[in-house]
This record gives structure tokens, C-alpha cells and sequence, in this order.
């Protein structure tokens, strides 16, 4: 790992970071596979599409506890998601603890959703990635590392049955503060059972969003 884990911290059981070797790999490795391959306890879909079209933005949800089972597999999703030179140029901070969520609701605009089960905030991490381009296109990099491992989360979640609502009106050196870490944070997803799910909502037509790039000799 390229940042030294800060010994004062508390981690939620079984999140406990450790350092990694090379030998890890194939064992960390072997460990996702197994986390994303395991059979659901319950029913959970698996049609991409299906999870695309039906995920909804909640901000209402119900105290219920989000499974263990659910939360390794949407962390182990985000995981997966593509990055710069895969190497993975982002964190993520499994806030478990009900004084933190409080604080981390009045550093985004107190908005009392970011209350929710799970709270997963992810930061750019530019430090990990070791390619041969200016600052300002690793941070770029980082940036998108760190967004797309939020998305592969929140579909994850839609899969799994729960909801969730991406958070992105925050005060990052507050954040930053509450969550005890120096790195910025791009986005803060809360997750958790909705009250009563949403309808899908209106959009653009494909043919105003869609613009297509054709030269004609």
C-alpha cells in the first residue's frame, strides 16, 4: 500500500487494513472472486440492464441494517471497477459509527440522509498511480478512479435489493477532518432499505443526448 495505515483509527470488525505484499495478491485476488461469486443469501438480480433501469435515488430509508454479506459484495464491487493502469487511484472509508455519520450530515449541507446504514465516502488517492503523466492528468485519473468505484458500488446495491443516494454537495475539509485523512474526497454514498420505493422518473430522449461524430469525405 502506498499510504501508511493510521494506527489511531478504528475500523469496522473484519475491515482491519493490512499491509500488502506481492504475495497478497493472488490471495486478495482469490478472495474477491469468491466474494462476488458467492451465492446470494437472498434473491439478487443479476440482469445488468434491469439493475440500470430500476436503480433510484432514495431519500427516505428504514433503520433496517444492511447485511454483512451485502456490504462485501459492494465493496468488493467497487473493487472491480476500471482504473488508470489498474492502479486503482482511490480509497474508500467505511464509516460505521453513528457520531460520525451525524457530523458527516452536517458537512454536507445537513442533509439528514447521509444518516443511513452504510455510509461509503471515497477519495482520490492520485499518489497510487504510477504512470508517466503531469499532475493534473493523475488527478484527473484519480478522479475518475474514484467516481467509477462509487458507481460500481451503487449498482451493486441496486442488485442486492437496497437503494442508495449519491452525495456530492459537501464541505471536503470538513469531510476530510471527520473521516481523519488528508485525501480528497469526491463523493459520499449512502445506502440502506428505502421506506417506499420510487417510479422511474422522466429523461431526455436518446436523440437529444446521443450526438453522433461522422466525417463525411
Amino acid at each position: 500500500m502506498d499510504k501508511k495505515i493510521d494506527t489511531k483509527r478504528s475500523w469496522p470488525k473484519g475491515y482491519e487494513p493490512e499491509e500488502e505484499t506481492e504475495d497478497d495478491l493472488s490471495a486478495r485476488l482469490g478472495l474477491l472472486e469468491t466474494i462476488l461469486k458467492a451465492k446470494p443469501e437472498k434473491k439478487a438480480s443479476s440482469d445488468i440492464f434491469k439493475v440500470m433501469a430500476t436503480r433510484r435515488s432514495t431519500r427516505k430509508f428504514s433503520k433496517n441494517p444492511v447485511e454483512k454479506w451485502k456490504i462485501d459484495k459492494i465493496l468488493a464491487a467497487a473493487d472491480t471497477a476500471p482504473t488508470a493502469g489498474n492502479f486503482q487511484g482511490f480509497e474508500i472509508f467505511y464509516v460505521n459509527d453513528k457520531e460520525v455519520k451525524e457530523e458527516l450530515v452536517k458537512a454536507s449541507n445537513n442533509q439528514p440522509y447521509v444518516n443511513t446504514p452504510l455510509v461509503l465516502v471515497f477519495c482520490m488517492n492520485p499518489s497510487r498511480i504510477k504512470l508517466d503523466f503531469s499532475p493534473k492528468v493523475i488527478m484527473k485519473f484519480s478522479i475518475q478512479d474514484a467516481t467509477l468505484a462509487a458507481a460500481y458500488s451503487q449498482l451493486a446495491a441496486s442488485a442486492l435489493g437496497l437503494s442508495s443516494i449519491w452525495i456530492g454537495m459537501f464541505d471536503e475539509e470538513k469531510v476530510k477532518e471527520i473521516i481523519r485523512t488528508e485525501l480528497r474526497p469526491t463523493s459520499i454514498l449512502c445506502i440502506g432499505y428505502p421506506i417506499k420505493k420510487r417510479p422511474a422518473k422522466l429523461r431526455r430522449k436518446l436523440k437529444e443526448l446521443i450526438h453522433v461524430v461522422e466525417r463525411k469525405n
